[in-house]
């Protein structure tokens, strides 16, 4: 067999959506980047061999943070994918995934690629070894830098990275829900379905080898719908190990999911279900836990409750703490039997999550994305969501970008962190208690002044170019017009003396807390066009001394964040002429930047 060598800055392994979104935002920022995946679709549990819904601090159960949607990379995947996808199939959601990580120059995608072995000398990882199945060709992928985001830690395990797996009792960490002695369990893993209306009665019979299910065996599990299965279709980390068990576990979830189907079937309990047939099962379980990768800190479950903003914050969750029944559907014991599946402990505010828990504390050039960082049980078991692992990517993506362009270590970025935070925020992060600290932008560090054709009490012109580019508590951090006109509703920038600019950034509010992710339940999706509040047309026009000299339309929009670049010019007043939204009777901009660079 031949051996393939290549040389990158970075190699990420791993392509669910903390993996994509860790090389889009490396690569963005000038990293020659491999993605490498062991499967033939991107996307991980939210792609369609999971069909897992993004979720993320902007959706609890049952809280939902207001204003707590994750934006960044994920977002820009997630308003594309509406977009293009009202239909919700998540087959077109992993060629949206694919489309935007192939539109990216600085990224190899390496898809049905395994990583076999990993190189280290002197504590840094020198190369990785990963085999092709598809065309049987061994790579050999070098690189300065790498993040693990495989989900379950295969590269820092192979790479020798300190690493746990389990429960951390209550003596640990001081935590109050973690349970009273360490131990090895962990949450299990799941297999969902779909069944389809076939408009007339369909007969199901559970397979010889399919488990019968029993309202005892349920407890108060909820079978919230019959077009999909569910969560609590839980197997493993009893004793069953959620890694070196896989094939058995997936065996034993087929099991449960046929039977869970010919319960809704046929138990007469659910007579909506006469016309349901069984249209997909899935074949790849969808894992919560497994391996967690010790950093420079740990994240627990009192920082989660204590909110903490750290000084290193580059993500944030805000997911409730979940201790989930160990053993899932085959635990025996009547607590398990009368629980719903698991115990939901709530987070009352946002929290960060520090850059120190991000990176190996032993493989200096490791990082950590995703379900493997460095956090206890109880912390994971929030932090573990897609659309917080999403945001994690981007930071650890961001920072490899960093340490590439100084030519350091990921633990050395901390001596540039306010670098980092203020690009994560720049590319569109959020993170809580961290604001904008712009030095470039025109408009906050000039004697401008902004007004507009009309405004609503507390979204007041000024308010475009503020700390936040999102809504916090009361604070609204954005323009909101009144109901616009038949001519639109504008905003414009007055200089005092006429500047040179080529760049201009804008950012629209799409509703952070209404949540519009591709997800397999069927009557909670939001079947907008768009989401109402986004800018759909609009114009900029540029003028000097009264004159347009030139003008930016834009028709049918659908992102958050607009950075037009152009030849360089002269004005004194920038206006924004909003036209259309996808139905909200307001024109709405969270944010506005403009640079000559």
């Amino acid at each position: 067999m031949n051996l393939i060598e290549k040389q990158y800055d970075l190699v990420v392994v791993g392509g669910g959506m903390a993996g994509i979104c860790a090389a889009i935002a490396a690569a963005r920022h000038g990293t020659k980047t491999a993605l490498v995946h062991d499967r033939p679709v991107l996307g991980g549990n939210a792609s369609s061999e999971v069909r897992v819904g993004i979720n993320g601090a902007g959706r609890t159960t049952p809280v939902a943070f207001k204003n707590g949607i994750e934006s960044g990379i994920i977002l820009e995947l997630m308003l594309r994918n509406k977009k293009v996808n009202p239909q919700y199939s998540f087959h077109v959601q992993d060629n949206i995934s694919w489309e935007m990580v192939n539109e990216e120059e600085n990224i190899d995608l390496y898809l049905n690629t395994s990583m076999q072995t990993s190189h280290v000398e002197n504590n840094k990882i020198i190369y990785i070894d990963a085999f092709q199945n598809t065309t049987s060709k061994l790579f050999r992928l070098s690189a300065k830098q790498f993040i693990d985001t495989s989900g379950d830690g295969n590269l820092a395990f192979e790479s020798g990275a300190d690493w746990t797996m389990g429960r951390e009792g209550k003596d640990v960490y001081g935590e109050s829900i973690a349970p009273d002695v360490s131990d090895n369990h962990t949450m299990g893993s799941t297999i969902l379905y779909t069944a389809r209306d076939t408009g007339k009665p369909v007969k199901f019979t559970r397979p010889s080898w399919a488990y019968e299910i029993t309202a005892d065996m349920l407890g108060r599990r909820n079978v919230h719908e019959v077009s999909n299965g569910y969560w609590w279709v839980e197997v493993g980390g009893d004793d069953l190990n959620t890694i070196t068990d896989a094939e058995e576990i997936r065996d034993e979830l087929l099991k449960y999911a046929y039977g869970a189907f010919d319960y809704v079937k046929n138990s007469g309990k659910y007579p909506q279900a006469e016309n349901y047939a069984l249209d997909w099962v899935g074949s790849v379980p969808g894992k919560r836990e497994s391996r967690r990768i010790y950093g420079d800190y740990i994240l627990t479950q009192n920082d989660l409750e204590a909110a903490t903003i750290f000084e290193d914050a580059v993500a944030y969750g805000g997911w409730s703490m979940d201790a989930h029944t160990i053993g899932g559907i085959r635990a025996k014991t009547e607590d398990a039997k009368k629980g719903c599946g698991s115990i939901f402990s709530e987070v009352n505010e946002l929290y960060t999550i520090p850059y120190r828990s991000l990176y190996s504390r032993n493989i200096n050039n490791l990082y950590m994305g995703g379900r493997c960082i460095s956090a206890s049980h109880m912390a994971m078991s929030s932090t573990r969501v897609i659309g917080t692992c999403a945001v994690l990517g981007q930071a650890v993506g961001t920072a490899a970008a960093i340490a590439n362009k100084y030519d350091i270590l990921p633990r050395e970025v901390n001596q540039h962190m306010n670098e980092l935070q203020q690009t994560l925020i720049k590319d569109d992060a959020f993170l809580p208690g961290i604001p904008t600290n712009d030095t470039e932008d025109l408009i906050s560090n000039s004697n401008c002044v902004i007004s507009a054709s009309s405004n609503k009490e507390g979204a007041e012109p000024h308010k475009v170019n503020g700390p936040y580019a999102r809504r916090i508590e009361s604070e609204e951090n954005k323009w909101i017009s009144a109901p616009m006109s038949d001519f639109g509703e504008w905003i414009q920038v007055a200089f005092p003396d006429a500047v040179d600019m080529n760049q201009i950034l804008l950012r629209f509010d799409p509703n952070f807390s209404k949540y519009f992710a591709t997800r397999i339940t069927d009557s909670k999706r939001n079947n907008e066009e768009m989401q109402a509040e986004l800018v759909r047309d609009y114009k900029i026009d540029f003028l000097k001394d009264g004159n347009i000299i030139k003008t930016i339309d834009v028709s049918d929009n659908f992102v958050r964040v607009n950075h037009h670049k152009f030849d360089k010019l002269s004005c004194d007043t920038v206006k924004i002429t909003v036209s259309k939204t996808y139905g909200d009777e307001s024109a709405r901009i969270s944010d506005m930047r403009i640079y000559c660079l």
